[in-house]
């Protein structure tokens, strides 16, 4: 009987454990089985994250370039032939230029010229005024083929006491004829003034009619001389130097040049310049 009972007993033992073995297999194969599960859908839950973040960037950046695109297209300058339309609607409400300023201008020159021009114009309509208004009849004026900016002036009395007026009243010498050019920039360039007729000796009239006064060039000449005050001291500079009327046989017949006196002129500015403006001695003219 106890060997039967130890059997039964076995028996219940090996069934135990068995069944015990099938238990912990199906506990770990549910386990396994759930942890596949598991896996498979992290896996899966994170593809779909995945391809919902992939969609999102695509849809991101489809959206960026579309602002970048949209951007330059902004700044892009228009197109021909939208700023033709748009210059022909503003062109109807632009109104015209106005054209008082150009009617008071000088054509064919820049603006600084034409305000020389204004001034020398107004200056010297001036002082053809003045000197007409001379009671003493010192000087008269003509213009040289109506130009405003070329004189002829007459130098109608000198020093009666010297002997130059007794040379004019011995030749019949009405006047002493100079011409006188104005450059563009007159009254503050100085005229260039040379003798026309009679010819002269000495009173610092030189070859060609040049004459040698220093307030006749750039560094001695002001703005406020007037033409009858340069002509005033051309008389009394031809006085100061003994100036004759040239009687010599053959030089009379030789007529002042304007290219031999503004070459002469020309060399004498440049010699002054270098030594002084010394008043030379009388035999040198």
């Amino acid at each position: 009987m106890a060997t039967l009972l130890r059997k039964i007993g076995l028996i219940r033992l090996h069934d135990r454990d068995t069944d015990g073995a099938k238990h912990q297999g199906s506990r770990k194969a549910t386990k396994s089985g759930s942890q596949k599960n598991a896996n498979k859908q992290c896996n899966s839950s994170s593809n779909e994250s995945i391809l919902l973040q992939s969609d999102h960037h695509h849809h991101y950046h489809s959206n960026h370039q579309q602002q970048q695109h949209n951007h330059k297209r902004s700044e892009q300058p228009p197109s021909t032939k939208d700023s033709n339309k748009d210059k022909q609607q503003a062109g109807s409400k632009v109104p015209p230029a106005s054209t008082s300023s150009s009617s008071s201008s000088i054509p064919g020159q820049p603006p600084n010229k034409q305000h020389c021009a204004q001034v020398r114009s107004r200056r010297l309509m001036k002082e053809l005024q003045d000197i007409r208004k001379l009671t003493d009849h010192f000087i008269s004026v003509e213009l040289v083929e109506d130009n405003l900016f070329e004189w002829n002036v007459k130098l109608l009395q000198v020093d009666k006491d010297s002997a130059l007026w007794q040379d004019m009243k011995e030749t019949s010498t009405e006047c002493i004829l100079l011409n006188l050019n104005f450059p563009d920039n007159f009254p503050f360039s100085p005229p260039f003034m040379r003798v026309l007729s009679p010819r002269l000796e000495n009173g610092y009239v030189l070859d060609g009619g040049a004459i040698c006064m220093e307030l006749l060039t750039p560094r001695g000449w002001s703005s406020a001389y007037t033409v009858e005050a340069v002509m005033r001291q051309f008389a009394a500079s031809l006085v100061k130097g003994q100036g004759r009327i040239c009687r010599k046989v053959g030089k009379t017949k030789k007529a002042f040049t304007r290219k031999e006196a503004e070459a002469t002129f020309k060399s004498l500015v440049k010699t002054h310049e270098k030594y002084g403006w010394v008043t030379p001695p009388v035999s040198d003219g």
